[in-house]
Formats: C-alpha cells, sequence, structure tokens
C-alpha cells in the first residue's frame, strides 16, 4: 500500500538536531518512509490513501527504553503509595505472585494502550516475573503486543536469588539458573526477528544485582552475545541498591557489571540515578545506553539521574516511563516534559533544551536499541508516525511560535492517529485495534478480585 501524508508541520531530527518542517508530505510504501519533500511534489492521485495532515504536527514514533507492562496490576496500590522501592518491592512482589497469563495479558494491553495513546509506538518490556507452579509465560506480553500493534522489545527477565538465599523476592517467585538460561533461548530462537525493521525483538534481562546470581549475570551476557541480542538490566537506581552491592560484592554497581561483562553497546541500563564520575565515564566508554526513568524516580524518592552529566560525556541516553505500579501512567510525551524540567531543576534553566528532551525521546531511545530505522522521518526509515492536531486548545498560542517547545513544553495532548509500521493502530484519538473501554472494564475485574487487597 501506498500512503500519501500532506502538507504537515514536522518535527523530527536531521542530522541529530530537532527540526521544523512546514508544509511538507511524506509517502509511506507498505511498513516504510520512502520520501519527504515539500508539498506540490506528489500527485495525490497516484496514491491508495491520502492524509490531509495541514492541521496537524507530525513527529516520528516515541520510543520508551523501559517499562513492566503487568504492574497495571497494581497501580496505585495504597500499601506503597510513600514507599521506597526496597519497601515498594517487598510488599508488592506478595500480590505479584498471584498473576497469571490471562492477568500478564489484559495488564500488558492496558499499558500498551496508554502508550499508543501518548504517541509512542515502540516499548522494551522488562518481563521478569515467573512464580513457580503458574502458566506464566513470555508469550502473554508478545500476545498483547501484536494484538494492540505496538513495536516491541520484549526482554527475557529472570529473578533467581529468593528470600533465602539473600535476595528481596520470595522463594515461590524465584527460578533456577538453568531453568532460566534454557527458556531464554527458546524465546530467542522461536520469537526473536533479527531484521532491521523487526516489529518484535527479544532481549535478555535479569531483573537486578539484588535478586539475581551472579553466574546467571554472567551467563546470560554469555548467551545474548552468541545470539545476538541485546541486555538489559536495572542498574543504580537507588542509595539502598549501591549499599546492598557493596556489601554483597565489594563493588559499586556499575562496577559489579563491568566484572560480570555487562557493559558495552549491546547493553541498556534503566535508572542509573547514583552515579559518580567514573561511572560515567565507563559508560561513555563502553557505549552503553541508559534508560532514563524520571517519573518512577521522582515517585519512590529515589533521587535525580545525572542526565546532564551523561549526554555531555557523550551517552547514549534514552526515556522511559517504567512500570505502572511506580509511575502510575505510561505517557512518555509528558514523561519528556518531566525530564526536561527535573534536569532544569538540578542543574538551572539552560541545562536541558526542548530540543534535548524531543531527542532523548525519540533518536536517543533508538540508539539505546540498536535501532537506527527508528525516531526519525527520513527516507528508509520505519514507518512509525505520530499526527497531534494543531487547533487544540491545549497549544492555543504555543503552536504558532514554535512547535517544537509545544510539543514539549505544553499539557500533552491525545495523538489523532498513530502509524506502526505503516499500520494505523489509532485513528480519531482512539484506539483502532482494541476497544479501549473493554480493555479497562477487564483490567478493573482482574485487580478487583485478586489484587486490592
Amino acid at each position: 500500500m501506498k500512503r500519501l501524508i500532506q502538507n504537515g508541520t514536522i518535527v523530527t531530527c536531521a542530522k541529530n538536531t530537532p527540526r521544523v518542517f512546514a508544509h511538507h508530505d511524506i509517502v509511506i510504501e507498505d511498513h516504510l518512509i520512502s520520501a519527504v519533500a515539500p508539498t506540490g511534489t506528489f500527485r495525490a492521485d497516484r496514491f491508495d490513501e491520502t492524509i490531509d495532515a495541514g492541521q496537524h504536527v507530525v513527529i516520528p514514533g516515541l520510543i520508551n527504553t523501559h517499562h513492566h507492562l503487568y504492574q497495571t496490576l497494581t497501580r496505585c496500590h495504597p500499601a506503597v503509595q510513600n514507599a521506597k522501592l526496597f519497601t515498594w518491592l517487598t510488599e508488592l512482589y506478595k500480590r505479584w505472585q498471584y498473576v497469571d497469563y490471562q492477568a500478564i495479558k489484559t495488564a500488558a494491553q492496558v499499558s500498551i494502550a496508554e502508550l499508543l495513546l501518548s504517541g509512542c509506538t515502540t516499548t522494551v518490556d522488562h518481563f521478569y516475573l515467573f512464580p513457580q507452579k503458574t502458566n506464566v509465560r513470555l508469550e502473554a506480553v508478545l500476545e498483547a503486543a501484536d494484538e494492540l500493534g505496538i513495536r516491541i522489545h520484549a526482554c527475557r527477565g529472570s529473578m533467581t536469588l529468593g528470600q533465602s538465599a539473600g535476595g528481596l523476592p520470595p522463594d515461590v517467585c524465584v527460578e533456577k539458573d538453568d531453568d532460566v538460561l534454557k527458556d531464554c533461548r527458546r524465546v530467542v530462537e522461536r520469537y526473536h526477528d533479527a531484521s532491521t525493521a523487526g516489529m518484535r525483538k527479544i532481549d535478555l534481562a535479569p531483573c537486578a544485582p539484588f535478586n539475581v546470581s551472579h553466574e546467571l549475570f554472567v551467563e546470560t551476557a554469555k548467551l545474548a552475545r552468541s545470539l545476538r541480542v541485546l541486555l538489559h538490566t536495572h542498574a543504580a537506581e537507588t542509595a539502598d541498591e549501591e549499599a546492598y552491592c557493596r556489601k554483597r560484592f565489594g563493588k559499586r554497581p556499575i562496577e559489579y557489571l563491568q566484572d560480570c561483562g555487562w557493559l558495552g553497546s549491546d547493553v541498556y541500563l534503566a535508572h542509573c540515578v547514583c552515579l559518580n564520575e567514573e561511572d560515567i565515564r565507563v559508560l561513555a566508554k563502553t557505549r552503553t545506553g541508559v534508560a532514563h526513568c524520571p517519573c518512577s524516580n521522582m515517585r519512590l524518592g529515589s533521587g535525580i539521574a545525572p542526565i546532564v552529566s551523561l549526554l555531555r560525556a557523550g551517552v547514549n541516553v534514552g526515556l522511559a516511563v517504567d512500570g505502572s505500579s511506580s509511575n502510575d501512567g505510561g505517557n512518555l510525551l509528558a514523561e519528556a516534559r518531566q525530564a526536561l524540567l527535573l534536569q532544569r531543576v538540578q542543574n538551572g534553566a539552560d541545562a536541558m533544551t526542548v530540543a534535548d528532551a524531543f531527542t532523548m525521546a525519540t533518536v536517543g531511545g533508538a540508539r539505546c536499541l540498536n535501532r537506527n530505522l527508528l525516531g526519525r522521518i527520513e527516507p528508509g526509515c520505519c514507518a512509525d508516525l505520530v499526527l497531534y492536531r494543531k487547533d487544540g486548545i491545549n497549544w492555543a498560542g504555543a503552536i504558532a511560535q514554535d512547535p517544537l517547545g509545544a510539543l514539549m513544553l505544553c499539557q500533552s495532548p491525545r495523538p489523532d492517529q498513530v502509524i506502526v509500521n505503516g499500520k494505523i493502530v489509532v485513528q480519531d484519538g482512539r484506539l483502532a485495534t482494541a476497544d479501549e473501554n473493554r480493555l479497562s472494564a477487564q483490567l478493573n475485574q482482574i485487580v478487583s478480585e485478586r489484587f486490592s487487597t
């Protein structure tokens, strides 16, 4: 199918710098962008479909580099509304041990719906919860992504250190190292799409140093590299984690990961709040990516990640909403605004620009995931596009001055249309691939029956 998006105001990174192109057309052929040019270059009658974007800002699909899609099951849970990370985890593990396949799938569908309705077209899901004697499998997340139409990096996560072995999760929530490695190989060989424009990637992702054995960290890195897939984990999220690593391993979190063979251009780390200058230098030197989760870090009182210092050092930094039990929402455009404001609180009003925030949400995320066809509107890139109406009240007065500034500084609107891999998945501000009200009702019923006490 050949589609023309006509007369839009395009905001995209050109040579790594965000730019605004007024009155431009985009040509989509099947799942790729084939041309971008000033309006009038192409004849509309030569296309299967023409979308009038004269009243729209068009941006590349936003990229979410860290999430736990299942966590809408315990969103806003009263027991952890005022808890720090370790307390938050130990309380929620008590609920999460009762998940099953359908609960995981429904929760993932709701989280994905939120992401799509914020303009996010690619998401990571760090899924590490496989309680014993349940039917939970990674396939629950993969089915949810397929049905709603989002591009996904599904991370086969793991926890193998239960409380009896000095870890945080209850023993019923952990697996054996050998079983983890066996299933990691299974899901990569069965589901990973190695093509450049693949809709489904499988990454390998032990949860964190405080719930995974040293041996599994080392062996997972070896397996991932033999299979040519990416590595992902939580790192340096809180001062408590740093204290745990110092006590257990005699090293800071980044030092520990380096000893495990866990730094490099095929690795992206979530959070990275508690870093020193040497950590930042090592991350830059090894080209390790960072998934920045500002709202989650604020919600749990974890601190402010040194994003300005990371960017100045040349570290690839992407943006992430994190799980819906530590963020309570999944709006990636709003997350970009929060990232911008949070860095200014710490470093001053000129420390981070709207261009920096937009870059993190697009090409920054693409770099973390080694996806050079994402995050841009250029010929040859994936047809992942978001169209926002310019005439909404939230942008009045701003859109006439600076469309990029409106995107990053004003209240985030729902997109009018979202296109993923050339397919329309949001139309007229509503999901085109699922019934929002039905999904909401299904999740509320599951939560009320099994997770609300």
